[in-house]
């Protein structure tokens, strides 16, 4: 399963965001989207979960979340 995560803040990195989806289960891949010019985070990122159940537990877990002062989405 892809999640999108948004409202990432700014200074969060690929493997930061990795790490919080971690105690969940198995992450194949999690990337935070990055500005092809500057190179600076967009924001957002996508993480990829192959079991559904574990994916769906941490949508739950964090959707809301503060993370670095910000809510996840």
């Amino acid at each position: 399963m892809r999640i999108y995560v948004g409202n990432l803040n700014y200074s969060v990195t690929s493997d930061e965001l990795r790490g919080l989806f971690e105690p969940f289960g198995t992450v194949e891949m999690a990337e935070v989207q990055v500005k092809t010019r500057t190179g600076h985070s967009r924001g957002f990122g996508l993480v990829e979960m192959p079991n559904e159940n574990e994916a769906e537990a941490a949508i739950a877990a964090l959707n809301g979340s503060d993370q670095n002062g910000r809510a996840l989405t």
